[in-house]
This record gives structure tokens, sequence and C-alpha cells, in this order.
């Protein structure tokens, strides 16, 4: 009897050590996965910074464009009936994001034979996303065809997705003081004028926006831009 049992109790034995051994290797490769994930979802992290990074960048890079080119002109025909065109600079505050509308020189024909100058109609604001709600984009909006409503018309582009802020402040060559809105037509301290620079903020989602709709870390980019026209242009009245 006892020689049929000795073979059972190693069998057992043999059993219980192949479980041990199975148990250790799935808690190492669960150790593993987990170091892996982690380095995969921090890679991915990064890149999505850089990916925002270099957004927002390029959106202040075509804003910075866009503005440095900014003009008024001060060309009107005597009889005010006849007036086909007005340009303006006209800074709004909104929440989370601003409104800028005015007239530049920045256009550029892509193609040669194009009924179009380098003049534009040119907007910066926040947009909607159709597809999130809460979300807000910075949007562009440009129309080579001047008319008599700067803020209207054209083709618009969105620059930057889900933006937590978009303020423009401008500073005055008057008084020396920033202020957070400037209107070329109605103001009577600002007529005819354009600020001598623009202070901009841009802070843009850096993770993915939470149920609760807030985001995981920010991005904020500041930038000063000089406007090069300060005064009307009236070249051809004089």
């Amino acid at each position: 009897m006892s020689a049929r049992r000795g073979p059972r109790r190693g069998l057992g034995l043999a059993l219980v050590e192949v479980v041990i051994a199975i148990a250790v290797l799935t808690f190492v490769t669960m150790i593993i996965y987990g170091a892996f994930a982690g380095m995969k979802a921090s890679r991915e992290g990064v890149q999505r910074l850089n990916d925002r990074f270099r957004e927002g960048r390029l959106a202040l890079a075509r804003l910075t464009r866009d503005v440095q080119s900014a003009y008024l002109s001060g060309h009107a025909p005597i009889d005010p009936s006849l007036k086909v065109i007005e340009t303006a600079f006209i800074g709004q505050k909104g929440t989370p994001a601003d409104r800028l509308d005015f007239n530049t020189f920045s256009n550029l024909r892509l193609v040669w034979d194009a009924r179009e100058s380098d003049q534009a109609e040119v907007s910066y604001f926040g947009s909607p996303d159709p597809e999130r709600s809460g979300v807000t984009d910075l949007a562009r909006r440009v129309s080579t065809r001047l008319d008599l409503d700067p803020d209207r018309g054209g083709r618009v582009q969105v620059l930057a997705t889900d933006i937590d802020l978009f303020d423009v402040e401008y500073l005055d060559p008057m008084t020396g003081q920033w202020v957070e809105t400037w209107d070329s037509r109605q103001a009577v301290e600002q007529t005819d004028r354009v600020p001598l620079q623009l202070r901009v903020i841009l802070v843009l989602n850096g993770g993915r926006r939470a149920s609760a709709g807030r985001a995981r870390g920010t991005i904020r980019l500041v930038t000063k831009i000089p406007l090069a026209i300060t005064r009307p242009l009236t070249f051809a009245t004089q």
C-alpha cells in the first residue's frame, strides 16, 4: 500500500509547483504589461501636448501675420451714398473668446488669375464645436470681397480646437494704457485709429476634457503684436 501512495504524493506536489509557477508568471506578466502600458500612455500624452503646443503656435503665427498688416483707409467718395467699402478695426469682449474684426493686406493669392488683391476682411472669434457640447474652437474668417460689413461673409476655418481662453487687449497710443475693447467706427476717442499693439493670451485644453467639463492641465501662450500701419491711408487724397 505504501509503495502505491508514493507516486501519488509526488504527482500532487508537482501540480502545486506548476500552479505556483503559473501564478508567479502571471504576476510578472501583469507587472511588465503595466509598465509598457504606462510608457505608452506617457508617450501619447507627451505627443498630445506637443501637438497642442504646435497648434497654438501656428494659430498665433497666423494672427500675428494678419494683425501686422492691418490697416484703415481714409479714402471715401464725396457722396456718402456711393460708399461701398468700409474698413475698420473692431475688438469685442467675449467668453471664453474675444472677437476681432479688421482689414488687412495679408491675403495670399493662391491662383495667379484670381480676381482678388492682397486686401481682405479677417475675423478671429470663438466658435462652438458642433460635435462636442461645451467645447469652443478658435476660428478665423476671411473674405476677399470688401464691403460695408467687415465682420460678415467669406469662409471660416478652425485654427485651434478646444480652447479655454482667447483674450485680446489693445494698447492705446494716445494714453499708453491697455484697454479691453476697440472700435475705429463708433468710439469717439478711437475713431479712425488702430491700437499701437495687441496683447493676446491663448489658453488651450492640454488633455482630454473630463465629463465635468474641466481640463487636465492647460497650455498658455502669450504674445504681443505691433501694428505697422497706425494711421489711415490717405495717399490718394493728397
